[in-house]
């Protein structure tokens, strides 16, 4: 008789990745931004050196970064980091931005 359970170390969790679109996507909206107060990026990497842990937006009104953009599932999280409170969940990275600051189309981005 065979087992049939499946040992939690066996199962993969789908993440979304971090890709050069992604990163390409990311710099053309912060320059395009820029008149709408956004400041800096900062893209931080797992400790694992296994995909992205989140990104960082900063904009003018605050020294401290404002949002932070990080993988869950297939999904993209939005978090007020002066609030620290979950926003929403986006489908794509773009729309994440597009959340946060609406300077570029949403679908800028042809699918990879």
């Amino acid at each position: 008789m065979m087992d049939h359970q499946i040992s939690a170390s066996n199962v993969i969790p789908l993440r979304q990745g971090f890709l050069p679109r992604h990163y390409e996507y990311l710099m053309r909206w912060l320059e395009a931004g820029t008149c709408m107060g956004l400041c800096d990026v900062d893209v931080a990497s797992a400790e694992e050196g296994d995909g992205i842990e989140h990104v960082l937006v900063w904009v003018r009104e605050n020294a401290d970064p404002a949002y932070m953009i990080q993988p869950e599932g297939m999904r993209w999280v939005l978090i007020d980091q002066l609030r620290d409170r979950r926003l929403s969940s986006y489908r794509s990275f773009e729309a994440a931005l597009y959340a946060i600051r609406p300077v570029l189309s949403c679908g800028a981005t042809a699918a990879a």
